[in-house]
């Protein structure tokens, strides 16, 4: 962080992105490692995050550092042993850096992406075709569930129940600090952000078929998937309002992802969309 620091301010993500282009360019004048930064998956949300910042910067995340995968738990025991110079990932992980005293948090990810979609109720298409009740019911406890994590009054059993071994594992106040969007981002700076955690509120939990092109649309950026109408009508119908709307009478609302910064995504045409790119797949 000293060393992204040094190079600029780390305000926002578009200046800490140029600062990281101009650190990968030092050090390799230098004739150091390239920087290692952890995610937890190829076509996780974590990687595109990542992937966005630092091409948004100069960065080919490709060619000028390195990215490994490894699982959450495993990011914070990385980083203090050097082997990581940054992750991306879910909380509460970051947090448990912060106060391990062995990292600091650069950026919430919805300061990335303002409502990146992640977590979701998967189901085989047959089955959920086959037992449209069931499904209903899933739906109807995961929508119930939400609403009790929102609840303030909730929050400190929510918390407690997280913090045990068998789920999450970690000091129930980083798991509440979490959950309300305050956190401790260095060891003595703190940040809050209404929008750091969205659970049920504001009609988040609809599947939005219009956000699985967008998530798809990445997957061509970096060269994951191939491109063809029929690829692209198959990622969309992997979110299905209709079995959601079966089950719940919610609002629809059509939530952006709202990137920091780059060209607005028009599924109408996914190769104008990769031409506003400077790094990454074109078509």
């Amino acid at each position: 962080y000293s060393e992204l620091a040094a190079e600029g301010e780390v305000a926002h993500p578009a200046q800490t992105a140029r600062a990281l282009a101009k650190l990968v360019a030092r050090r390799r004048a230098e004739g150091r490692e390239p920087l290692t930064f952890g995610m937890t998956f190829p076509f996780s949300m974590h990687n595109y995050q990542l992937r966005y910042w630092m091409a948004e910067g100069g960065v080919d995340p490709d060619e000028d550092l390195r990215l490994i995968v490894l699982p959450p738990p495993y990011m914070v025991e990385n980083l203090a042993r050097n082997q990581l110079d940054g992750f991306c990932v879910g909380a509460p992980w970051s947090s448990v850096a912060v106060d391990a005293g062995v990292g600091v948090i650069l950026h919430f990810g919805c300061e990335i992406f303002a409502c990146a979609p992640e977590k979701v109720l998967a189901l085989r298409e047959s089955f959920a075709n086959d037992n449209p009740d069931l499904v209903a019911a899933l739906i109807r406890a995961l929508d119930r569930g939400a609403a009790f994590v929102d609840e303030p009054q909730n929050l400190g059993e929510v918390s407690q129940i997280l913090s045990r071994p068998e789920y999450v594992g970690v000091d129930a106040e980083i798991i509440r600090r979490v959950l309300t969007g305050h956190l401790r981002v260095k060891a003595r700076d703190e940040r809050s952000d209404a929008n750091y955690l969205i659970i049920g509120r504001d009609g988040a939990m609809r599947p939005d078929p219009r956000q699985a092109e967008w998530i798809y649309a990445q997957m061509l950026r970096w060269w994951q998937t191939r491109h063809s109408p029929e690829m692209a009508d198959r990622a969309k119908s992997v979110l299905r309002p209709d079995l959601f709307d079966a089950a719940i009478d919610g609002p629809h609302v059509q939530r952006e992802i709202g990137a920091f910064a780059g060209p607005s995504f028009d599924d109408r045409s996914y190769e104008d969309y990769l031409a506003g790119f400077d790094i990454g797949q074109r078509l």
